[in-house]
């Protein structure tokens, strides 16, 4: 998944990005409400975390903004005002979850899975496609007797091919899913991750097909 993290405090910021990124999460942060437009008019987002108070603006403005334009990537706003009123407020605006500072990494890392199952409409955190299912918060793939554990990269991009079986997915898209503006990669890193994938679903009865100049997709066998 790739997430926007709008956070001006640098040691807060740089700690929740170096955790979400140990989660196989591409991550890229922007200080100011002026970097954030910059970095979604150049990528999409899976997730965006919110801080309120900013430099050069509020936090609320870009939440309102961000839902009367009709964009529906979902908002984890990140605040200091632990009063009721506020966090009804928040809600109100658009945000569809709040963390309240301070917080531990395994409560937002929690928030951010609950959001994105919400968005994906799943009841729970696991994915079934054929016999096999994927299990985001155990990190692992399961079919028959068998429980094969995923690095996280290897979990992320699974999760793409499995939020959409039969879907063509290009490198560049992939590319986006799991990399931050900051990463230098190439598409080589695509098929490498994919022949992984692809020696983690043998015994099951799905595969990852490569579709000529197009790019990759996963279909039952």
């Amino acid at each position: 998944m790739r997430f926007l993290l709008i956070e001006d405090n640098l040691k807060l910021a740089g700690a929740i990005e170096e955790r979400l990124r140990l989660d196989g999460h591409a991550v890229d942060h922007a200080p100011t409400l002026e970097t954030a437009a910059s970095c979604m008019a150049v990528a999409s987002y899976d997730l965006i975390l919110l801080d309120i108070m900013l430099p050069d603006g509020d936090g609320r403005t870009f939440l309102q903004s961000h839902r009367r334009a009709e964009k529906r990537t979902p908002v984890i706003v990140i605040t200091a005002r632990s009063a009721v009123s506020d966090r009804v407020s928040l809600l109100d605006l658009g945000a569809d979850d709040y963390i309240t500072k301070p917080f531990d990494f395994s409560e937002l890392e929690a928030r951010c899975r609950a959001v994105l199952r919400r968005q994906g409409g799943a009841a729970d955190n696991r994915k079934k496609f054929g016999n096999t299912y994927l299990d985001s918060a155990a990190g692992e793939l399961q079919f028959d007797d068998s429980r094969v554990n995923l690095r996280n990269r290897e979990l992320r991009l699974l999760e793409v091919f499995f939020a959409a079986p039969g879907q063509v997915f290009s490198k560049n898209h992939l590319m986006d899913r799991l990399f931050s503006l900051s990463d230098e990669v190439s598409e080589n890193a695509i098929e490498v991750y994919v022949g992984r994938l692809r020696k983690r679903l043998e015994g099951s009865d799905v595969r990852i097909d490569t579709v000529r100049g197009l790019g990759y997709r996963m279909v039952p066998l």
